[in-house]
C-alpha cells in the first residue's frame, strides 16, 4: 500500500458522527442537517429534460477531453463571467471538463506535484476543504497551513509568509469565495499572488466553486483568470481554476465541473486524466452544456439563498454574532462554548446538526483557527432553516 495513506486524518464527518453517537437527539423534533454543503434546491428542469433525452448516449464511450460543444459552452461562460478578452480562453487548450471538482482537485495535485523537487510545500488556507490536505499527503507533499483569522477577514495573511516558505512552494491552493467563511479575495490580492508565483516559480490553483452564490447582484466575486486578464496575461501562465455546477445549478449528483487555465499544465493534466480513466459520461456532458448556457436559474438560486440568509441571521443575531458573508451558503459563527460541545449539545437538545469548526482546520503553532466556531450550511428549505435558527437561538439562550 502507498504508505502516505497512513498520513490521512479522519474526514470531518466521520468525527462528527462519533461526536453525535455519544448522545441521543429528542425524537419529538425532526432532524435538520446544516452540516453538509449539499444543495437542496430543485435542479433546473430544463437540464433534467436534456439529461433524460440524452440517456441513449450511455452506449457511447466518453472522451476524456469532452465534447467540443461542452468546452465551447464553458469557455464562453468563463469569458463573459470573468471579463476575459474575447477568444483568449481556448476551448481546445485551456478548458477540461471534469467529474466534479473534488476529484479534479485531488487529481491535479497528483499530476502537478514533483516529489524530486527540493521545493516540497503545498500552501493552503486553514480551515480548508479536506481534499486539499488529503491530496497533498498522498502525493508526498508537505501541507503548509495559512490560518484564516477574523482579524484578516478570514483570509490568509500572505504578508506573514516568509521568503523561505515561498521558495519551497510548488503549489498554492486558494478557495475564493472561502469555505467555510464565504470571504472573497479581491482582484488586487490575486494579482499580487500571481506576481509572487512568477518570482518563486510555483503554480496557483484556485477553487472557485462558490463563485456564483453571492449577495450583491452587481458585484460578483472576481476569479483568478480575471486577475490574469487585468494583468494582460492571456496565457494564464501558472494559474488554474476549478468551477462546478454543484452549487451554481443545484446539480451535485451530476458530478460536473471544469478545470481551466495554463495551456501547458492543461495538456499534461489531460494526458494524466486519459490514463486515469475519468471521462464524464456523455449524457452528463449534454446536460452540462444546457446548464452553462443559462443564467436565469442561477439568478433565482442566489435569491433563494439571500432570503434564507436574511431570515436566519435576523433570528440568530440576538444569540450569536452572525453576518451574511459576501458569498457561499455558509454561516461561520463563533460559539459561546467549545465548538465540539456546542455541536454535541445542540444535537442532543434540538436535533440540529452543525459542523465543529475545529474539524475543518488543523492545529498550528498559533492554535486551531476553526476552534470555537461552527459551520452552518443553509442548504435546507427556507422553512427548515428558519426552524433550525429558532432552535439554535433557544439552545444558545439556555446556556
Amino acid at each position: 500500500m502507498n504508505p502516505n495513506l497512513e498520513r490521512l486524518q479522519p474526514y470531518p464527518f466521520e468525527k462528527l458522527n462519533r461526536l453525535k453517537s455519544a448522545v441521543t437527539a429528542p425524537s419529538q423534533l425532526s432532524h435538520i442537517a446544516l452540516s453538509i454543503g449539499e444543495p437542496k434546491h430543485e435542479p433546473p428542469q430544463f437540464v433534467m429534460d436534456v439529461l433524460a433525452k440524452s440517456l441513449d448516449r450511455v452506449s457511447n464511450y466518453p472522451s476524456t477531453i469532452g465534447l467540443p460543444e461542452l468546452r465551447e459552452a464553458i469557455a464562453n461562460w468563463a469569458e463573459q463571467r470573468f471579463k476575459l478578452s474575447a477568444n483568449t480562453l481556448s476551448a481546445n487548450t485551456h478548458v477540461l471538463p471534469v467529474n466534479g471538482t473534488r476529484e479534479a482537485i485531488f487529481a491535479l495535485i497528483q499530476a502537478l506535484f514533483n516529489p524530486s523537487s527540493s521545493a516540497q510545500n503545498i500552501l493552503m488556507p486553514n480551515p480548508f476543504y479536506q481534499i486539499y490536505e488529503g491530496a497533498t499527503l498522498i502525493a508526498g507533499g508537505k501541507p503548509v497551513f495559512l490560518n484564516c483569522l477574523e482579524g484578516n477577514n478570514f483570509l490568509p495573511d500572505f504578508d506573514q509568509v516568509d521568503e523561505q516558505t515561498w521558495k519551497d512552494c510548488q503549489l498554492l491552493l486558494l478557495c475564493t469565495p472561502g469555505n467555510p467563511s464565504g470571504t472573497v479575495m479581491s482582484c488586487e490580492n490575486l494579482k499580487t499572488l500571481i506576481l509572487l508565483a512568477d518570482k518563486y516559480d510555483f503554480v496557483i490553483a484556485s477553487d472557485e466553486c462558490y463563485s456564483e452564490l453571492y449577495q450583491d447582484e452587481n458585484s460578483p466575486p472576481p476569479g483568478l483568470l480575471q486577475a490574469c486578464a487585468e494583468l494582460g496575461r492571456d496565457d494564464y501562465n501558472r494559474c488554474i481554476v476549478f468551477h462546478s455546477l454543484s452549487k451554481r445549478s443545484n446539480l451535485p449528483g451530476l458530478r460536473s465541473g471544469f478545470v481551466a487555465g495554463d495551456a501547458n499544465i492543461m495538456q499534461k493534466f489531460l494526458q494524466y486524466r486519459t490514463y486515469h480513466g475519468c471521462a464524464m459520461p456523455v449524457q452528463h456532458q449534454m446536460a452540462s452544456i444546457a446548464a452553462w448556457q443559462d443564467e436565469t436559474h442561477v439568478i433565482q438560486n442566489r435569491q433563494y439563498y439571500r432570503e434564507k440568509y436574511a431570515a436566519v441571521t435576523e433570528i440568530l443575531k440576538p444569540a450569536l454574532n452572525v453576518t451574511a458573508p459576501p458569498a457561499s451558503f455558509y454561516l461561520w459563527a463563533a460559539t459561546p462554548i467549545a465548538d465540539t460541545d456546542f455541536t454535541q449539545q445542540l444535537f442532543a437538545q434540538q436535533n440540529v446538526t452543525v459542523l465543529p469548526g475545529s474539524y475543518l482546520a488543523r492545529e498550528t503553532a498559533n492554535g486551531n483557527p476553526g476552534a470555537n466556531r461552527i459551520r452552518m450550511a443553509l442548504v435546507a428549505s427556507l422553512d427548515e432553516c428558519v426552524d433550525a435558527a429558532k432552535r439554535i437561538r433557544h439552545f444558545c439562550e439556555s446556556l
